[in-house]
């Protein structure tokens, strides 16, 4: 008896073969019995092919699956380590940056409280949201019931959708409209609030030249060349201008960014100042403290509080009732000076004290050392700190992105196109945030925008580093030989740029080149990521598929 060949039962059991060749396959089995065990061990093999085919979470084998378990278990210490250099950079950041500026601060007499408190409770900006309370309060209920919309659309039918859309638009229009105590004035050329007008509340003034002799019952914020306050502003003064004059009384602070400052009158609690030359004149008086940055500090009035200086050029002349701290190229003290606490003042000389200075106590100076920071142990072991944690956190975002990682890796690699990008996204993001922040309402959207600027240029090194760990010891297969040659590739860059820092040009161009090669990938991988993909069969034509008939093989039926 000629028995079945093994292709005519896999035809027979896939059901491709034709009705009488069926037929006769079905007789030949019921009377051979090794065709009828050839037939059902393919039957079987076939319907254990289609059930593996259609599972969706196939079983890892025992070897994987002990190695998955692991690696999972070892996961712990990784994430251990991960926290514990980032709490030491956080602690490293506090001591070496915040600290010593919270400690000069409260030194200064800012009412002894936190830096946060005195930013945001004290800040000069903080009150200028006041202003849009009412449209953040509007934006939250539009959301609150868009979400609404979006959660009950498929219980709502389309009557009641509209009708609940119409009673919406009528309560907001319904609602009292509260009059906006807060008043912008923009002109290109000069401003004057005269002696019998006042402002009921903050005033943001833009213009070439200001000049106010009124009243302001709040806050006044100046962007423009000059301003001379001869009025009376009850709360604190913010101006950003190339020349500030202050001939009359301000009850607040003064927070002044302007190429020089001179106070003649009277400022009732502290001032800070950035700036190129500052005055407090013999007729001004501050009643709090004075902190000023500048290059030329000169002190002929009376002080209420504490003085803390960082200037090249330092002249006290008139009353200071609290201590002072200075820092700089030289400090001179007339004899008319008055001190009321004690002098720290650190410097390339000794002060200069005349005979007649009426002092609590003698100057304590300290010698200023300028010795390079690549000659002490600490600038090393706090490099190799930093360097781990840069590592850790491109570990942590290659593990949490791995795609995209490496399609800003694979866009790095072409550096023409991310260094053409970045040299356009780098300065061109900050620029649309300070823009979208002028506007007011765009403020959210400018500060989320700029914070992820900041997040992109600590991550630009990373990349690179990947990138450069690529071309050293080629593509990785996996995220974690990608991870590998990250770590490799930023040990490579910190190395060679580290050595370039203190020749200033070229270690700001080589920074600069790093921080645009970077974001330009990023920023390409975005790019690449959002556009729209054409298929290939949309390119070579639109032809339908053809239908077969139900077991049908393509070419025909075949022969035996």
């Amino acid at each position: 008896m000629d028995h079945l060949d093994e292709m005519t039962c896999l035809l027979y059991a896939e059901r491709q073969l034709d009705r009488a060749r069926a037929q006769a396959v079905s007789a030949h089995t019921q009377d051979c019995a090794a065709c009828r065990t050839l037939l059902r061990a393919l039957d079987r093999e076939s319907r254990l092919l289609t059930r593996a085919m259609l599972e969706e979470d196939e079983p890892l084998p025992s070897r994987l699956a002990e190695f998955q378990e692991r690696a999972r278990k070892s996961f712990g210490w990784i994430w251990g380590v991960v926290f514990g250099l980032a709490a030491t950079g956080v602690y490293a950041l506090y001591t070496n940056l915040i600290e010593p500026w919270q400690l000069r601060l409260e030194q200064a007499g800012f009412g002894g409280t936190s830096l946060l408190s005195l930013l945001v409770f004290q800040g000069a900006f903080w009150k200028g949201w006041q202003s849009v309370i009412t449209l953040l309060e509007v934006l939250a209920m539009l959301t609150v019931a868009g979400f609404g919309v979006v959660l009950f659309r498929r219980r709502l039918r389309r009557g009641s959708a509209l009708a609940l859309v119409l009673a919406g638009l009528c309560a907001a229009l319904a609602l009292p409209v509260t009059a906006g105590a807060t008043e912008f004035h923009k002109t290109e050329g000069a401003y004057e609030l005269s002696r019998d007008e006042s402002v009921k509340g903050d005033i943001f003034l833009t213009c070439a030249r200001g000049r106010i002799d009124g009243t302001i019952d709040g806050d006044l914020f100046f962007f423009g060349q000059s301003i001379e306050i001869s009025g009376h502003i009850k709360g604190d003064a913010i101006i950003f201008a190339g020349s500030a004059r202050i001939n009359g009384q301000i009850d607040g602070n003064i927070r002044s960014f302007a190429n020089n400052l001179t106070i003649t009158g009277s400022v009732g609690k502290n001032v800070l100042s950035f700036n190129e030359v500052v005055n407090l004149d013999s007729a001004g008086k501050v009643g709090g403290s004075m902190t000023a940055l500048a290059e030329s500090v000169g002190v002929d009035g009376h002080l209420g509080r504490d003085l803390a200086l960082f200037a090249d050029q330092t002249i006290i002349s008139g009353v200071v009732d609290g201590e002072i701290r200075a820092k700089g190229r030289t400090m001179s003290i007339t004899s008319s000076a008055q001190v009321g606490g004690p002098i720290h003042y650190t410097g390339d000389q000794p002060a200069n004290v005349a005979s007649g200075a009426k002092l609590a106590s003698a100057v304590q100076f300290t010698k200023a050392e300028h010795k390079s920071r690549y000659t002490e142990g600490h600038y090393y072991v706090w490099r190799v700190i930093w360097t781990a944690a840069f590592v850790l956190f491109g570990m942590v975002l290659f593990l949490l992105l791995p795609k995209f990682a490496e399609e800003s890796v694979r866009a790095g690699e072409r550096v023409g196109a991310p260094l053409g990008l970045g040299l356009l996204v780098f300065p061109a993001v900050p620029i649309a945030c300070v823009i979208a922040c002028i506007t007011v309402v765009g403020i959210p959207l400018g500060v989320l925008t700029f914070g992820l600027w900041i997040l992109g240029l600590f991550t630009a090194e990373i990349v690179v580093g990947a990138v450069v760990g690529n071309w050293i010891l080629g593509r990785a297969a996996d995220t974690w030989g990608l991870i590998g040659r990250m770590a490799a590739g930023f040990v490579i860059v910190r190395v060679v740029y580290t050595p370039l820092e203190h020749i200033h040009v070229i270690g700001a161009l080589v920074a600069l080149g790093i921080f645009m090669w970077g974001m330009g990938a990023i920023s390409l991988a975005l790019y690449n990521r959002f556009q729209p993909k054409v298929s290939a069969g949309a390119l070579a034509g639109s032809m339908p598929p053809v239908s077969l008939p139900p077991h049908t093989t393509i070419g025909g039926i075949q022969p035996i």
